[in-house]
């Protein structure tokens, strides 16, 4: 992959953003990818070469994943997340954007299409979550007990980083050193534990069906077929509750859909884009 044409941290909302952003040189569309949970940028890793040939891409850590900060006194809450995200955009200076959204990144993008949507062009949920609950009053009460955090880094490591991937990828012959590196790195420090402690407080429930049918936002759902995360079930329903969406299945394909197919999630991206007559010809 070609080396952002800048990338860096910002300061938002009392913590630091990590952004890697690739400017073409003659698009007018940029799209703004979010990752999903215990995640980060790396996860795009296969699909920004692509997409970056064709707009102007920006993707970025949300905290407190990957690079950015892993402040405990930040609010990791979907919707002050969303906030970020859009603070970041008008720092940059966008006025339009197409949100792309990852499993837990496809609930902050929906999030800001609810809140925001003059900034939001169209949507492109993958394989987004969906009608989660919020955590049990009891779990959320045991964050607040002293170390809870390690207790956290213990049920992590239990499952495994090599486990955990194989949950989410169809082929796990994919699985290589490099992956399992690059989605291990940033759970070698103790910070990202205490802020995910803060996050199973913060964190709201999925945004409810009521909520979801007042979004106008064009919406793209790309779905794995053999999606074990986020079911196939979780993304015909959002079909039905968002008034302005379509729903793209792929075949032998699991819920890490940017790692796994990314040449049909480009073609599936442009196709909607220019459907929705936002793809501008030079």
């Amino acid at each position: 992959m070609e080396k952002a044409t800048f990338s860096g941290m910002e300061p938002i909302n009392g913590t630091d953003v990590y952004y890697e952003y690739y400017k073409h040189e003659s698009s007018r569309d940029t799209l703004v990818l979010l990752h999903g949970f215990l995640s980060s940028t790396f996860s795009y890793r296969r699909l920004i070469p692509l997409l970056q040939t064709e707009f102007n891409v920006v993707s970025l850590d949300l905290p407190p994943f990957g690079k950015s900060g892993k402040s405990p006194k930040f609010v990791y809450s979907y919707k002050n997340l969303a906030d970020t995200v859009i603070r970041l955009s008008e720092k940059l200076g966008f006025e339009k954007v197409t949100l792309v959204g990852h499993s837990m990144g496809g609930q902050i993008v929906l999030n800001v299409a609810h809140s925001k949507p003059d900034l939001v062009d169209q949507a492109v949920l993958l394989c987004s979550s969906g009608y989660m609950k919020r955590m049990k009053p009891h779990i959320i009460f045991s964050s607040y007990i002293p170390f809870f955090h390690l207790y956290v880094k213990l049920y992590l490591q239990r499952s495994g980083v090599k486990q955990n991937l194989k949950n989410v990828v169809y082929d796990h012959s994919m699985i290589n050193d490099e992956m399992l590196y690059g989605y291990l790195s940033p759970f070698l420090e103790d910070d990202i534990f205490r802020a995910l402690t803060r996050m199973i407080r913060d964190r709201e429930g999925d945004m409810p069906s009521a909520a979801l049918k007042r979004i106008e936002t064009p919406c793209l759902l790309i779905w794995g077929e053999h999606d074990r995360v986020v079911p196939l079930h979780i993304g015909k329903r959002l079909n039905k509750d968002l008034k302005n969406s379509k729903l793209v299945v792929l075949k032998d394909t699991g819920h890490l859909v940017p790692e796994e197919r990314p040449e049909d999630v480009l073609q599936h991206i442009r196709s909607f884009m220019e459907t929705a007559g936002v793809q501008e010809s030079v």
